[in-house]
This record gives C-alpha cells, structure tokens and sequence, in this order.
C-alpha cells in the first residue's frame, strides 16, 4: 500500500488515507449562508476518495467576510445551511472538516473575478457595498484599500469569543475536525507578522507580544472542542519579504500551539503584502515549494503537519508522506480540475486500476461494466 493511502489517527478521528482536500474559498454564499454550490463542490470532492474535506474559510463574524460571497459561522443558521454537506461528506467515507477565519484588513474585498481588489463604484452597483474592517493596527493592506480600525481590549474579546462559539457551532453541524486560519494576511496572521501589527501595548511589539492573541484563539477553541477532536491551524510559514515573519518565527509558534493542544500546522506562505500574495500568478514557485515549511516545522516543533501549494502528481504526495516530510498532503487546485485525484493516485501508485469496491457503488459498478466491454471489445482501431 502507497504510504500515501495509509490511515492515519488524530486524537479519536481516523481519515483513511492522507489526502486532504484544502479549503478553496468559492465567494458563493448569500449573506454567508452556503448554498447548493457548496453541497456540489464538497459533495464531488468526498466521492473522489479523499481522506477528509476541509470546507472553505467560514467567517467567525460578519465583518470578518473577505467578501460578500464568503461563507459564515457566526449564527445556528449558518450552521444549518453547513450541516447537510458535513453529512453528505461523511457519508462517502471522507472526514468533514472546516476552517474558521476573520479575513482582518483584507476583509470587505472584490470577489476575485471581479478584480481581487479593493471595493469600488461598480461592486457597489452590483450591491457589494464595503463595510467597516478591524485589525491589529490601523496600517491598511496596500494603497487604495480600507484602513482597518485597531481592535480594543473589548474587540479582541469578542472575537476569541467568536472563534469559540463558531467551533462549538461546527461540531453542532456535524463537522469532526476544525482548523484556525492564521495565514495569508488575514486576522490572526496580520497579528503575528511585524509588517502589520505595530502594537505597542500587550498584543504587539516583539515575537511574544504578537503571538499572544493567535494563541488566545487556538486555547479558546481547544477548550470548546471534545478532548477527541484534532484542531489544525494554517499558518502562512514565512511573510517572504524582508523583515517579515521568518520560518524561524514559525517554528518557535508551532512549538507553542502544540503546547495548547492543536494537532497539525498545516503549512502554507505569504499573503500579507501585496509583493508575496498567498495565490497570485505574479509570484514564481516551484513545485511543492512550501514542502520545506511543513518538513522543518514537523521536525522541530514536534507535531504533525500538512504540506500544501503545487502538489500535482502522485509520486510528488507520496514521497512527501513516505519520506516523513510531512503527515499530509492538502489538494487544492487540482482537485479542481480532477475531483477524483485521490482515486486516479491511488492507481497511478499501484500502477493498477483501482478496484471497483474503491469507488462509490452508484460509479464501481458501471466501471466494471465498462471494464468487461473493453475487454472484449479488443484494441480500438479507430
């Protein structure tokens, strides 16, 4: 068996092999309530044979959207709408997981096909009017964009809160693991980076002061989640700019979430500046180019990790996971394009046809058909 396709147990959750499908953000929800979309796009997902699907940045409360279309947390009625596809997932199989977020200073944006940027006068004729953001500091993203109010004593409480109750509201919907967005520029990581918290008082100034309310987030949601349910944070591993946020920096907070009880980092980059977009074409990568992230941090801070970014072959996840550099492997865009990758990995790696009994009985049996014509059928002459 592929290393790849091996279980792997989280506290008392066992994903049946190691592909996660990342959380892909969709800008598709109404008021952030998910919609039929959602039930497809994770649906189709879960029939392709991954061990858990991560459902998109969920906001924890409403000005913590990145956009209108962003999906949210921050009622039972959220929670509702979520509950149907947590269970559908679960039903073929796949883990249901979720990311809880607040997209910060870079909330109340253009959904993507409509420019990725700021807000503006044909966004607000579509009815996507901008609304007030907060941050750690009142340092807007990049020029032209929102300038966010510095969060308060009171503020910061609210939010943790917020995470808390958001947790506690996707166990209610079904959903068996839970990860903290800390990455790409957005609330939490927008703490912890130098370039964008400029704090002076508790939450601020040197590396201990700015990761103090990222961890007050991740005690907060450890506490609200059963003692079985494994908690992941997404951290953005470097800023990837001079006098940003360091691997080093990373290693020294993965040490301390592990302290608090969160079971994998999942290992990501950039997205606090406009120079090092977490997503942008603009940026040259290579392959598995974060893989070194998520290796360094399993090895020294002492948990487990995800390795995530241009994982596109089988051969390419499954020696991540053989060669012990990272626990996982997260699939984004390619399940886009492939829904079905993990199935097609596991024959590539086998170098065998999967079995019928792999795939969903409604799609196994017609395979076997299909299998038994071919054969008689001979060579395809054309």
């Amino acid at each position: 068996m592929p290393h790849l396709f091996t279980p792997i147990t989280l506290r008392d959750v066992t994903l049946k092999n190691r592909v996660v499908i990342a959380p892909m953000c969709q800008y598709s929800a109404r008021d952030g309530i998910a919609q039929p979309w959602h039930m497809v796009q994770y649906g189709r997902f879960a029939v392709g044979g991954a061990g858990m699907v991560m459902v998109e940045a969920s906001a924890v409360s409403p000005e913590g959207r990145i956009t209108h279309g962003d999906v949210g947390i921050w009622s039972d009625a959220h929670a509702e709408a979520l509950a149907p596809i947590a269970a559908f997932v679960k039903s073929q199989g796949a883990v249901p997981a979720i990311q809880l977020a607040h997209a910060g200073r870079k909330a109340s944006m253009q959904r993507p096909w409509f420019g990725n940027g700021p807000l503006g006068p044909e966004d607000t004729a579509r009815g996507d009017e901008a609304w007030p953001i907060v941050a750690p500091s009142a340092i807007p993203y990049d020029e032209g964009w929102l300038t966010p109010a510095a969060l308060d004593e009171a503020g910061l409480t609210r939010l943790a809160d917020a995470w808390a109750q958001a947790a506690t509201r996707a166990l209610g919907a079904g959903f068996e693991a839970v990860e903290i967005h800390m990455a790409h520029g957005y609330l939490l990581h927008s703490f912890l980076s130098p370039l964008s918290n400029r704090r002076n008082d508790a939450w601020g100034g040197d590396l201990e002061g700015r990761m103090r309310f990222p961890l007050r987030v991740a005690e907060a949601v450890r506490a609200v989640l059963p003692e079985g349910t494994p908690l992941f944070v997404r951290i953005s591993s470097v800023d990837g700019v001079e006098d940003g946020w360091s691997l080093d920096d990373s290693v020294a907070f993965a040490t301390r979430l592990n302290g608090l009880g969160v079971d994998v980092v999942d290992c990501s980059s950039g997205g606090n500046t406009p120079a090092f977009g977490a997503t942008s074409a603009r940026v040259k990568r290579d392959y598995g180019f974060q893989v070194p992230f998520a290796e360094r941090v399993k090895a020294e801070a002492g948990l487990s990790t995800m390795a995530v970014g241009l994982i596109v072959a089988p051969a390419q996840a499954e020696a991540i996971v053989a060669e012990g550099r990272a626990d996982l492997v997260a699939i984004g865009r390619e399940a886009l394009e492939n829904p079905n990758w993990p199935l097609h990995a596991l024959a590539a790696l086998e170098a065998a046809p999967v079995h019928a009994e792999a795939w969903p009985v409604q799609h196994g049996w017609w395979l076997d058909v299909r299998d038994v014509a071919l054969a008689r059928l001979g060579p395809w002459r054309g």
